[in-house]
């Protein structure tokens, strides 16, 4: 080792340093070194994806973003390389997305494509998908977002307004009113609801049975007055009615002695005069009763 010179170990310690920096660099970069694939997606937007970003398969890490080229001669078209293990298969169908990050950063994921025969050449490109991420989306909602959050503000406002409104609380003290009446007609409605169980399984039997009988009765009545002679009963009431006609005209008749008994008014005052006469008769017989009888218990009358 003699014929090294100073000179020549310093040349070879210079590129060892450049090998080792230009490994590191290329490990920070995230360039792997095992056998790996190279697949080319189109963006219209990137997200800021960057250089070495990761590249997920079904959230499972398959490779590393090579480059991103924007297309200066297709405006809005972005060409991402990527690098993937020489073991991951393409097939036909495989989509790539954008997913950004809560705190930043930006992700490639891949979904696999479900045909088992048919994959993608190593070089070709794959379709990109440039729908809106979760971010975009809550980005686009928030403004209505914003609106509902005033409609309910406002409403939360009218709400504490109605709240503190002291007719809430009459109102809410007449449907507790309402409540109670309705429970309590409730109650009477089962109370009656008994009540009429009671009465037709046992009154409403016995009334039957009543008018059963009354109807029994009627029959009965109606028997007995048909079995009656109703001309002969007829003709009885007819010959009474005019032997009470006949005492009417006697009494009427002033030649009579009734009509004269009843409209002389000399027998009537006579005989009125004659009462009196017996009356005060009477009421001097009970005052002085030794004027009309005598009794002598020798005999004698007294002188």
């Amino acid at each position: 080792m003699k014929f090294l010179t100073k000179e020549v170990k310093i040349g070879l310690t210079g590129v060892a340093a450049l090998a080792v920096l230009y490994l590191g660099m290329s490990f920070l970069k995230g360039m792997s070194f095992t056998p790996s694939h190279y697949y080319y997606i189109t963006f219209a937007n990137a997200k800021g994806l960057a250089t070495s970003s990761p590249v997920y398969a079904d959230g499972y890490q398959i490779g590393i973003v090579r480059d991103i080229t924007y297309d200066f001669d297709k405006p809005g078209e972005v060409l991402v390389e990527i690098s993937v293990d020489s073991d991951v298969r393409m097939p036909v169908g495989t989509k790539a997305s954008l997913a950004e990050g809560m705190l930043g950063g930006c992700t490639l994921n891949l979904k696999m494509g479900t045909n088992p025969k048919e994959s993608i050449a190593v070089g070709d490109t794959i379709k990109g998908d440039d729908s809106d991420g979760l971010f975009e989306q809550v980005a686009k909602v928030m403004p209505e977002v914003g609106q509902v959050l005033e409609h309910v503000d406002s409403l939360i406002l009218t709400l504490n307004t109605l709240a503190a409104n002291p007719d809430l609380q009459q109102t809410l003290n007449n449907m507790q009113q309402l409540t109670a009446n309705a429970n309590l007609l409730a109650t009477n409605l089962n109370n009656s609801s008994e009540q009429l169980n009671t009465l037709l399984k046992h009154d409403v039997p016995r009334l039957m049975n009543t008018f059963d009988q009354a109807g029994k009765n009627v029959t009965q009545l109606t028997g007995n007055l048909a079995s009656l002679d109703m001309k002969q009963t007829l003709d009885q009431v007819n010959q009474t009615i005019g032997e009470v006609q006949n005492l009417i005209e006697l009494m009427q008749d002033p030649s009579g002695n009734l009509g004269l008994l009843l409209k002389d008014t000399a027998v009537y005052h006579n005989l009125n005069s004659t009462i009196q006469s017996a009356n005060n008769l009477l009421i001097d017989l009970k005052e002085h009763p030794k004027r009309y009888v005598h009794f002598s218990v020798f005999g004698k009358k007294d002188k």
